[in-house]
């Protein structure tokens, strides 16, 4: 067996990265070689796994904890625009995030070239929401992974990316992509531009990538996805049914306070982490009941102090080797925390705030996986009910055991690589 070469340039997300990550851990079983080309902020994630990474600037260069800082920075700047609704958050944090996007990939254009001809990578997976025109131009299948919620794929019969909707307004879907496209128009001019910079072809309004001619994974499972109108072509998509990466084991420690209680677990991800008044209120709250808890406070750790004596707060949690041990979920619908509770047969409370997370929140509901939740707009007594639903509720309980055992049977990590392998012994 000749050992092949396959770089992954997941976007600078902890969900992306990780996703990523459990794809090249089964590349590598296969005794092949995996590759990290990243955000110089997050090479240490890649190399704390053991893979060789290489930085591509996304973004003027600047010391990594700086870059850190500014997503941080960015991200608290709009906790006020968390309190509204999808749509209303089109014309600020949306817009705002897709400027940072366009200029990513103007910015890696510069480095990919070089790279690219030093690594000599014999396929290349891209985790992102943006076309970077010399990957899709170095002459070697090109996979797109979304790992996003599946309708980063478009279809008119289908909810629009970002958007929250219910799967039956369809008159709120025309009204959200007419009002995407208004917002996002002079960004997207400005995209087409620099495409046709590099010698690709412009895009239509409101696209910013295409699906690959060769190979297209969506993390996604099949017993949530989404009912289409052209369904997906099975030799380009395919499902990897959650793709769950493999992290060190981690014992539940001892609760000064109903240590035999349900146990939760709340987690709004690394850059979630930063809304500390929302968290010290599901802390209050989860202090006077009977539950305890896991609450991953990221990097605010100091800002908490009169911990309830059956909650413990860290840093952070190997998420997918707590969730197996606890007995509900309460997150902010990234989709690695959406498919892991799912893998896992775990029933979810998402409270979104942004991006696919409106739109998982509503996938979980719809799908009777779990409750969406207004992130500010709720009353103690709806939460418990809520989470008393999750932990007593039979019909969830078997739909979500079902879901499980399918997602777990499938194996989506070596599917992933087998496909990813397969391609390139096609392309010899």
């Amino acid at each position: 067996m000749t050992t092949k070469t396959f770089a992954f340039f997941p976007e600078a997300a902890y969900g992306p990265a990780l996703n990523s990550v459990g794809i090249a851990q089964a590349v590598e079983r296969m005794g092949h070689k995996a590759v990290f080309l990243s955000d110089p902020g997050f090479i240490e994630v890649y190399e704390s796994y053991g893979f060789e990474s290489h930085p591509v600037n996304l973004s003027e260069p600047m010391p990594p904890e700086q870059m850190a800082k500014f997503w941080d920075d960015f991200i608290n700047g709009h906790i006020p625009n968390f309190r509204k609704s999808p749509i209303d958050q089109l014309d600020n944090y949306v817009k705002e995030c897709w400027e940072a996007i366009v200029d990513s990939a103007k910015w890696a254009e510069e480095d990919l070239p070089a790279i690219l001809a030093r690594i000599k990578p014999d396929v290349i997976s891209v985790d992102n929401v943006i076309l970077f025109p010399a990957i899709k131009q170095y002459g070697v299948p090109w996979v797109r992974i979304i790992s996003c919620s599946e309708n980063e794929i478009e279809d008119e019969a289908i909810p629009p990316h970002l958007s929250g909707m219910s799967e039956h307004d369809t008159a709120g879907h025309q009204a959200f992509r007419a009002r995407f496209n208004e917002v996002i128009k002079p960004i997207h001019d400005d995209f087409n531009t620099f495409l046709e910079s590099t010698g690709e072809a412009p895009y239509p309004l409101g696209q910013f990538f295409e699906a690959s001619p060769h190979l297209n994974l969506l993390l996604y499972p099949a017993p949530v996805t989404y009912k289409r109108s052209q369904p997906l072509d099975s030799r380009r998509f395919q499902y990897l049914e959650g793709c769950v990466r493999q992290d060190e084991p981690y014992t539940i420690p001892t609760f000064r306070k109903n240590d035999d209680g349900p146990l939760l677990y709340v987690s709004f991800g690394s850059l979630g982490s930063g809304d500390t008044d929302l968290l010290k209120r599901l802390i209050t709250l989860i202090g006077k009941t009977r539950y305890r808890a896991l609450v991953n406070v990221g990097d605010y750790k100091d800002e908490y102090s009169d911990i309830p004596d059956n909650v413990i707060i860290d840093s952070w949690f190997p998420q997918p080797s707590v969730i197996p041990q606890v007995d509900a979920v309460i997150h902010h619908g990234g989709n690695n925390s959406f498919t892991e509770c799912l893998y896992f047969g775990k029933p979810a409370i998402i409270m979104s705030y942004v991006w696919d997370g409106h739109d998982n929140a509503m996938r979980v509901q719809e799908t009777g996986h779990g409750f969406r939740s207004e992130r500010y707009d709720w009353t103690d007594e709806a939460m418990i009910e809520k989470i008393e639903a999750c932990l007593n509720d039979t019909t969830m309980t078997a739909r979500l055991k079902a879901t499980s055992e399918h997602m777990q049977s499938q194996n989506g990590q070596a599917k992933a690589a087998r496909l990813l392998i397969d391609l390139a012994e096609s392309h010899q």
